[in-house]
């Protein structure tokens, strides 16, 4: 009898500010590490070797990228292309067939990269997949379905929709949400509470932020 299919996780550094200190220990072991650009000198900084870098090479380190081992490919855009870094390593990952995507970085900056990356996370290609973004300091979930959230009591969680989300649930928060509806460009779920050391948030339609701020600690450089 065959055993389980293996889960495919792709990580993804992008660009911006420094990740998170701690996120190293967050990604999963075995994962295929692509990294945008100058994502690649995040993934340098937290020890983390990459398997493939992309991007029109405008802000990586030269050193770090002369110096990658053979065995690694690089994949060089034009500096003018019709996407992004981070949605090109996006495009590469989905070629994987992946269960889930965790990217890093992305955040900080350009205040209009920030809102594409955000949009482009909550595309429609990208429906059907796990999505994690650890944005600095930020632990935000990409929710088209449900996920578990872990998170000291009395943090902070806040439920932003991309789209009309419908059937929104939550438990383990201190403002229940049962089957409501959060209207694209609304603020109702800005700033809710854990109150418990495990929480859920489920949509039955739509693409929702979940986003929890400070979950990550320090970035690097800031410890």
């Amino acid at each position: 009898m065959a055993g389980p299919v293996p889960r495919v996780t792709i990580v993804v550094f992008a660009g911006g500010g420094p990740p998170a200190a701690g996120v190293a220990d967050l990604l999963p072991e075995g994962a295929h590490v692509i990294a945008a650009d100058s994502g690649l000198d995040h993934a340098t900084a937290l020890g983390v070797e990459v398997d493939r870098v992309i991007g029109d090479m405008d802000s990586v380190d030269p050193t770090l990228l002369a110096g990658l081992p053979p065995e690694v490919r690089v994949d060089r855009h034009p500096a003018a292309k019709d996407a992004t870094d981070l949605e090109l390593a996006i495009d590469a990952a989905l070629a994987l067939r992946p269960d889930a995507i965790v990217i890093v970085g992305g955040h900080g900056g350009r205040s209009d990269h920030f809102l594409a990356n955000a949009m482009l996370l909550a595309g429609p290609r990208l429906v059907g997949i796990e999505i994690r973004w650890l944005a600095g300091d930020d632990l935000v979930h990409v929710v088209d379905d449900t996920v578990a959230l872990q998170g000291a009591p009395g943090s902070t969680v806040s439920l932003i929709p991309l789209t009309d989300c419908t059937g929104v649930t939550t438990d383990g928060l201190a403002w229940h949400l049962e089957s409501a509806t959060l209207p694209r460009g609304t603020t109702r779920g800005v700033s809710n509470e854990v109150v418990a050391t495990e929480a859920t948030v489920s949509v039955a339609s739509g693409s929702l932020l979940v986003v929890q701020p400070g979950a990550l600690g320090a970035p690097v450089g800031q410890e």
